[in-house]
């Protein structure tokens, strides 16, 4: 497996170092009120609206998503407008049957990404039982999986039929999160489930690199994210007046045909890793 190069040196992701998040000053409490109040009204307005749509979509596409997906991109997109986090794409999404993987920092991810492309997020089963975010996660057909060998064969069909579906599930597969400044070693267990017999035989798999550029004039706390709670995270983004910005990199698509999950692996860390280059 691919190392950390010399890009990487610095604070790790658990630094024991790692400062507490900023106190917002009394302007950033306003900013804190106005942002929040307006994303929290636009995320509302958009699960309100999905639901019928979902039916709608389901009588003419099935289980397919042409018209939600875009809308919960466009939802993700007009929220990071309001944070003030302004974004740009590089490259284009894959066509066809497949599925992504991506370095993951922190909540934001799920907005960037979504703003991205239209995609599905992998995620642990814990996370369904997260107040506030079980909401969004179920709104927006996240795939929940659990660390269970006895369940491997059933989540693995329940991939296989949501990727036949076309749904664009994507998996973060350092299997932790960053900094939002550097890319950990990829697990390769993670790409075995790439390789199951029930998937199409035309599965190609595409790296996706997330980048952060905080200000110049933000605090190291908003710099690192790691273990940091998300709720202290996201208040510190949001009070922050001047935000940075953030890179996506979709990168050309790896075929799985006649690959193991080891090579999958290292051809994909590789791929996102040269997001990270200057």
């Amino acid at each position: 497996m691919t190392q950390p190069g010399p890009r990487n040196s610095g604070p790790t992701w658990r630094s024991d170092d790692q400062p507490e998040p900023p106190r917002p000053t009394p302007t950033g409490w306003l900013l804190v009120l106005l942002r929040g109040g307006a994303i929290i009204a636009v995320l509302l307005a958009g699960v309100l609206l999905i639901l019928p749509l979902r039916l709608i979509e389901r009588l003419f596409a099935g289980p397919r998503r042409p018209v939600t997906g875009p809308w919960v991109q466009g939802v993700c997109r007009i929220c990071l407008w309001i944070m003030g986090l302004r974004w740009r794409r590089i490259g284009q999404p894959l066509r066809g049957a497949g599925a992504a993987v991506a370095n993951h920092s922190t909540g934001l991810d799920i907005f960037v990404l979504n703003a991205a492309m239209p995609v599905f997020f992998v995620s642990k089963a814990e996370v369904a039982g997260w107040p506030g975010i079980n909401i969004l996660t179920r709104v927006t057909d996240t795939h929940f999986v659990t660390r269970d060998p006895k369940l491997a064969r059933q989540q693995a069909a329940e991939f296989a039929e949501r990727t036949r579906a076309g749904h664009r599930l994507l998996f973060f597969p350092e299997g932790t999160s960053s900094d939002g400044t550097r890319v950990l070693p990829f697990k390769a267990t993670l790409f075995q489930g790439f390789l199951d017999p029930a998937l199409p035989d035309a599965l190609a798999i595409q790296p996706v690199s997330v980048r952060y550029h905080a200000p110049r004039d933000a605090t190291r706390a908003l710099r690192l994210v790691g273990d940091m709670a998300l709720g202290p995270h996201l208040l510190a983004i949001l009070a922050q007046a001047r935000q940075g910005c953030v890179t996506v990199t979709l990168h050309p698509p790896i075929t799985t045909a006649g690959r193991n999950r080891k090579e999958l692996a290292v051809l994909a860390e590789a791929a996102v890793r040269s997001g990270f280059q200057d």
